[in-house]
């Protein structure tokens, strides 16, 4: 299995979401936010956290437009598996890959610490646990606030499309939603750092179980 990992001025998570690939089992390429394309036989794209572009203007919004992302929604469109951690789910909302948007925090506040989620959502990204098994992953943010109309956040429920939810909300995110699905499964954005918890050393490996289940999902698919 082949990964690229996109690389933005400000990418903070881009080497931790390599090596959390690596011992999954990826060859990982390393992509420059000015490059055009992809590189050739790829099954897995990363869009990592971090401050792109200094977070100015919006979150993610100068990153989306940056000539790679591009190239990364024309491998979405195409059926591609896509994750975005943290400034990389924002960049995924400002493209239109994922529906609404990440705000600043309910309590103004940067956070940063380990906190609960709930698995939901049925997906590549979540089959490694069990629907509403709790886990633990760190949040690092300062915008990791998810908001959309009522409209999408029932449409979102409803075709069960939320793949985790907070067990005690730290930004205000909308009906506790840390991570949502495309409408083909094959898109997650999420604010928790799964990457970050990928060995002992981290303290727990409960975002190692994400990565190592991809390779095994993707080699059968």
């Amino acid at each position: 299995m082949k990964a690229a990992v996109i690389v933005f001025p400000g990418s903070n998570c881009d080497r931790d979401m390599a090596v959390a690939f690596e011992q999954a089992g990826f060859d990982v390429e390393m992509v420059w936010h000015k490059d055009t394309a992809l590189p050739s036989g790829i099954d897995m794209v990363g869009v990592p956290g971090g401050f792109s572009f200094g977070d100015y203007l919006r979150c993610g919004a100068i990153a989306a437009n940056a000539p790679i992302v591009r190239d990364v929604k024309a491998f979405a469109d195409k059926g591609g598996y896509v994750l975005g951690v943290c400034n990389g789910f924002q960049v995924l909302t400002e493209t239109g890959l994922l529906p609404g948007a990440l705000l600043r925090n309910s309590e103004l506040k940067y956070i940063c610490r380990t906190v609960g989620l709930k698995v939901e959502g049925d997906s590549i990204f979540t089959s490694a646990y069990q629907t509403g098994e709790e886990i633990a992953l760190p949040i690092a943010h300062h915008d990791g606030n998810y908001h959309a109309d009522d409209a999408t956040l029932d449409l979102l429920e409803g075709e069960g499309r939320v793949a985790f939810r907070y067990t005690d909300n730290p930004n205000g995110s909308a009906r506790d939603m840390a991570g949502i699905l495309s409408a083909n499964r094959r898109v997650l954005g999420m604010m928790p750092h799964p990457e970050r918890a990928s060995e002992a050393a981290h303290g727990n490996e409960d975002g190692a179980r994400l990565f190592a289940n991809l390779t095994s999902a993707l080699t059968t698919a």
